[in-house]
Formats: C-alpha cells, sequence, structure tokens
C-alpha cells in the first residue's frame, strides 16, 4: 500500500509545481497557503510515506498477528548416559531439588516404616510453628515423664526440666533424640496424638499421599509408615519452606546435658557438598538415609530405605548423587521478571513496554544439553493500551532442539495507560498504514 501510494505521489512530483491550499481541520475552510509548493508538500508526504512503510518496530513480524523471535540459536550437544545404578537398598530415589524431576528411582512407592526419617515431619511442623504461630526458639519446655522415658536415641532430658525449642530441635536433628521430639510434639499439639494428627494434615497438604504418622519419633508403631518418594517431598519442603532451619541438619555434634553426641550423618565428613539430613534405622526398616547436597547451582536429594548396614546407606546415597551431578544438570531457563525485551503498544502513554516471565523457571537435563536449548518468544503484534502489570501477552517455547520442554507465559512488566486523543487517532492511522 505504501509503495504505490509512493509511486504516485512521485509521478505528480514530475508533472505538478504549482500554489497549494491547505486544509484547516478545525474548520473546513480552505485557505491559500504562502509561497509553498506542490512540490515541497508532495516531498513531505513522500518522506512521511517513506517513513511508515519501515518496519514499526523492531519486534512485530511482517504478516500474521503473532510474531516469533528466537533469543538462542540451537546448537546438538547431545551424549549418551549410563544407566542410573542400582544400589543395595530396599528402596530408593533421586531428584533435582529446584525441578523435582526424579533422575533415579526403585520401588520409591512401596510403603516402609521410616524409623528417625520421621522427625524430618516433626521438624517442619516446629518449624512452621515458628514462621507462622510465633513459637519462640528461645521459649523453655517443659519435659514430661512420657518424654523421659522414651527409648532409643535420646539427648538425655532430664524430667520436669525446662528446655528451650532451639536446643530440643538440635538434640532432635543432630542426636536423633526421641525425647526431644516428644517434648517438641506434646509442646506444640497438646499430646503426641494430637501432634501426630497435625504431622498427616500437614503430610497431605505437601503431596506425600502414600504416608502416615502415629508419632513424632519413628519408633515401630502398627499403621507407621512412609515411602523413599514421600520423603524426598518432605526433605524438598524442608529445604524450601524452611532454609534458615535447615542449616541444623549440617550441624556435626550437639553436646547438652554435659554429653556430646556426633551427627549420625556421616556424609558430612565424607563430602563437604552434603549439607543434610536425616538418617534411621529399626530393626524393621533397616538402615535409611535422606541426603542432599549442592555442587554449582545444582541441589540433588537422595533417599535410601532399608539398606543393609549404616556404612552402605552412606556409600549408596553417595553413589546415587555422584551419578546425578555427573551426568545431569540443572539449567535455569527464564528468570523472573527479567527484562526479555519489549513491544510495541498503540494508543498507549508510552510507545512500548517491557517484557518478562512472571517467574523462575529450571529444568533438568542431561549434562551437555543446555547447550542445545532455544527460546522463542511468541508474542501479540496488535496490543493496544491500556496494558495491565502482569498482563499476559505471549509465551515463550522452550526446545532442546526439536522437542519442546517448556511454555512460560510472557508479562508485561509495567502498565501502559491509554494516551490522549491525538496519540489514539495518529497510532490508528500508523496501525492502518502497517
Amino acid at each position: 500500500m505504501a509503495g504505490a501510494l509512493c509511486a504516485s505521489l512521485l509521478f505528480v512530483l514530475s508533472t505538478v509545481d504549482t500554489p497549494v491550499t491547505a486544509i484547516s481541520i478545525s474548520s473546513g475552510v480552505n485557505s491559500v497557503v504562502s509561497p509553498v509548493t506542490r512540490h515541497r508538500v508532495l516531498l513531505a508526504v513522500l518522506s512521511a510515506v517513506a517513513l511508515f512503510s519501515l518496519p514499526l518496530h523492531h519486534a512485530f513480524a511482517q504478516n500474521g498477528t503473532i510474531e516469533s523471535r528466537t533469543i538462542e540459536p540451537v546448537r546438538s550437544a547431545a551424549m549418551p548416559i549410563p544407566a542410573p545404578p542400582g544400589l543395595a537398598a530396599d528402596s530408593y530415589i533421586l531428584i533435582d531439588y529446584r525441578t523435582g524431576k526424579v533422575i533415579a528411582e526403585h520401588d520409591s512407592g512401596k510403603r516402609v516404616e521410616p524409623a528417625s526419617l520421621t522427625k524430618m515431619m516433626t521438624f517442619y511442623l516446629v518449624s512452621a510453628e515458628i514462621k507462622f504461630r510465633g513459637l519462640s526458639p528461645e521459649e523453655m519446655v517443659p519435659v514430661s515423664n512420657n518424654a523421659h522415658k522414651a527409648i532409643g536415641s535420646r539427648s538425655f532430658l532430664e524430667p520436669g526440666s525446662l528446655v528451650s525449642v532451639r536446643d530440643l530441635m538440635y538434640g532432635m536433628v543432630v542426636q536423633s533424640g526421641n525425647d526431644a521430639s516428644i517434648a517438641l510434639a506434646e509442646h506444640v499439639g497438646g499430646s503426641e496424638e494430637g501432634f501426630a494428627s497435625m504431622m498427616n494434615q500437614m503430610a497431605q497438604r505437601l503431596g506425600m499421599t502414600d504416608s502416615n504418622f502415629v508419632n513424632s519419633t519413628g519408633l515401630p508403631a502398627p499403621d507407621h509408615y512412609t515411602t523413599a518418594r514421600d520423603m524426598a517431598v518432605l526433605a524438598r519442603a524442608i529445604i524450601r519452606d524452611h532454609p534458615d532451619h535447615y542449616k541444623l541438619y549440617s550441624v556435626k555434634e550437639f553436646s547438652y546435658n554435659g554429653i556430646n553426641q556426633k551427627n549420625r550423618n556421616t556424609l558430612l565428613l565424607r563430602d563437604p557438598t552434603v549439607d543434610g539430613m536425616k538418617t534411621g534405622h529399626t530393626n524393621a526398616a533397616g538402615y535409611c538415609l535422606v541426603a542432599s547436597a549442592e555442587r554449582g547451582n545444582m541441589r540433588l536429594i537422595s533417599v535410601i530405605m532399608g539398606a543393609r548396614n549404616e556404612q552402605l546407606r552412606s556409600t549408596e546415597s553417595l553413589r546415587a548423587l555422584n551419578y546425578g551431578f555427573r551426568f545431569f544438570e540443572t539449567v535455569k531457563l527464564a528468570s523472573a521478571n527479567k527484562k526479555l525485551g519489549d513491544v510495541r503498544v498503540w494508543g498507549g502513554q508510552a510507545d512500548n513496554v517491557d517484557i518478562a516471565v512472571a517467574d523462575d523457571k529450571f529444568v533438568t537435563l542431561p549434562t551437555g544439553q543446555s547447550a542445545a536449548v532455544s527460546r522463542e518468544m511468541h508474542l501479540s503484534r496488535d496490543l493496544v493500551a491500556p496494558i495491565d502489570a502482569g498482563q499476559e501477552l505471549g509465551m515463550l517455547k522452550v526446545k532442546v532442539e526439536d522437542k519442546l520442554i517448556a511454555e512460560l507465559p510472557i508479562v508485561a512488566l509495567q502498565q501502559v495507560g491509554q494516551g490522549g486523543f491525538f496519540t489514539r487517532a495518529t497510532d490508528r492511522f500508523k496501525r492502518l498504514l502497517e
């Protein structure tokens, strides 16, 4: 359209050179302008048409209502990956913390006794009480006879004594003290039975669909069970929801009442990247270990259930972690509210609006495949003000070679109000030419 108009104007320009009249928009009355020639007017119009005939904004495609921008080129870097190692355990699972991606598993949905891994749920609930209900770490908790008489691993609490919530949490996490767990459960839930009900409610909220708790310690009891998969879900929730309290799991030893006890998670001594989490053992459950390690920007969680001995649960956990870190990587596809570019807005108080994705997005990929990731933005090319901050404007499609692995909504980073009458009228004309 603009090209044809330019050609017509060139023809007129070559044949006419006489005075012209200007038309008043407000009154519609014709008046002779000064010695302005039709030649000069047509030159101005021709320049405007030529300008409007150019692409109106680098963000827009030349046809259709959706534009497509490829942010990064595709580069193939596929490498073979060995099968996950077979671990000497009844059941196990290895996941990427940030994505929840299962990297390796065996019978991870099998119901088993959790032993002292149960204390992870006790820990989660106490941490939630501190965060949301104002429980103070310095609050003093009375130790009942019931807590004092707990069998198994203990923090050696004296009956009738007052112990801070903080010390009880250290005793429960580092020393795996059953007495400390019961004291906390009774303080938070009124009784251990009441606390167990809270544990089951929280398990359902977290998506632990195959777990049931009847006590706060993990001592053997009918109908007290979990799965390796549910323990991974719980571990991920602890790290995500209570990162400050999670640091307790990296403490290597703790002294109370004159008795020093070491953390039973020996991986804390064997691998500096391991910073948690919890061991467990009963005759029925075998030797269990939930472990988490962070190397670079990748954090993995492993769960080993039913190993034959204490050394084996650590060795097999480390084998799982090493496999995951060697052959997989966590890739950040997009950062929340980080500007990806901008798009044209018609009839607005601003000509453009910045765009981004609303949330961080990670994926787990085989090591080396991050080089093959391409990101393509699909955006509307006919946006009209007003635009709200956070309004969805398009989609970011992420592929590994030709495989689509994620679709992320693209949103406006700021509001663009509707422009005045002249702006809207001018933009309507520009849109017609475009």
